[in-house]
Formats: structure tokens, C-alpha cells, sequence
């Protein structure tokens, strides 16, 4: 079940944002977790396929990938993600989910072009440029519950969230596979008779 928190921008309509959404903003912005945040708005994404946000939601997970890549350096990961991100992401939606989206899009685009040009591409943060501040309050609110300064710079010393993809457990996952593995060859095994 997916929930929604309510939010009123200044000047606009009661705004209701998925609770997985202003996770990933928390992450993005208090503890730097870009995998953290794909995991989340992937595992939302995935749970909602007729959301029409559809591909914006998969621009914001690119964006996290491509910032997780790019911090680990691996530039051609981060350039893929970054340019299939401004590919994804719509404008109108990114403004109904509280984005600043003529920033947001242009920063996105600055890290392309440095990504892109020859030469050292040094990792530095990005910053989502939101607009609502009901949405920012909550988000520093939940950061401050959490033990997380907002907009607190990467820790490039923290070797868990350089390395999640590596190091986290994958025990539930590796179960589940097997599982379905099994599974399907009994599914096989009834089929050939």
C-alpha cells in the first residue's frame, strides 16, 4: 500500500507526496545514501506502474545512481545514468513533487556537461532545488529524527555508503531467487509431463 503525506506549497494546492519519495529526498540530502534512494523510489516505481510520474520517478532513481557512481568513480556509469535521467524526467511532474524544476534541470545538465568533457570530472554533491517548504520542513524534520544533518556534505570516509551495492546483506534476495529458481523448475517439471 503506498502512503502519502500531505503537503501545501506556498501559493498552490494541498500536494500529497509518497512517503517513499520524501525518504529519498531525506537521503539524498541528509546522509548522501544514492543507493538508499534508488532502493526506495525503485521499490515505489515498481509497486506503482500506472502512476503517471512513471518516468520522472525513473529520472530521480537515475540521478541517485549516477551521483552513487560518480562518487565511487565510475564516470561512464554516472554519464549514462545522468543523460537517461534528463531523458526521463518531465518537468510538470517534477513541479508537482515540490522540485524547482528549471534548477534541478539545469544543474542535472551541468553534471552532464562535466561529465562529458575530457578531462578530470571532480565528484562534488548536487542538491535537489525544491520549492515547497512544507516539504523541506518535513524533510529536515525526518533527518533531525533520523540522526542526519540537511544538505550535509558526502562523507567520502563512510566505506558502507561508497560500497552499499557490495556490502549490504543480500540474504532475503538471494532466498527469494532460490525460491523462485525452485519454483520454476517444478512449474517445468509438471509441464513435461
Amino acid at each position: 500500500m503506498k502512503r502519502c503525506t500531505s503537503h501545501t506549497a506556498k501559493g498552490a494546492a494541498n500536494r500529497m507526496y509518497p512517503d517513499a519519495y520524501v525518504d529519498y529526498l531525506v537521503h539524498f540530502h541528509g546522509d548522501r545514501d544514492w543507493f538508499e534512494c534508488h532502493e526506495l523510489l525503485e521499490e515505489y516505481w515498481k509497486q506503482n506502474p500506472a502512476d503517471p510520474k512513471s518516468k520522472t520517478w525513473v529520472g530521480l532513481i537515475q540521478v541517485a545512481v549516477s551521483l552513487y557512481h560518480h562518487r565511487r568513480g565510475n564516470r561512464a556509469g554516472a554519464l549514462k545514468m545522468i543523460a537517461a535521467s534528463l531523458r526521463n524526467m518531465n518537468d510538470d511532474h517534477l513541479a508537482e513533487l515540490g522540485i524547482d524544476h528549471a534548477d534541478f534541470r539545469r544543474a542535472v545538465e551541468r553534471r552532464l556537461e562535466e561529465l562529458s568533457a575530457n578531462g578530470p570530472a571532480p565528484f562534488s554533491d548536487l542538491d535537489i532545488p525544491l520549492s515547497d517548504m512544507e516539504l523541506i520542513g518535513q524533510c529536515n524534520s525526518k533527518c533531525v529524527e533520523r540522526g542526519m544533518v540537511w544538505k550535509r556534505p558526502s562523507d567520502p570516509g563512510n566505506r558502507f555508503i561508497m560500497n552499499k551495492h557490495t556490502l549490504r546483506d543480500r540474504t532475503d534476495v538471494i532466498e527469494a531467487r532460490s525460491r523462485e529458481a525452485e519454483r520454476k523448475r517444478e512449474h517445468n517439471k509438471k509441464a513435461r509431463g
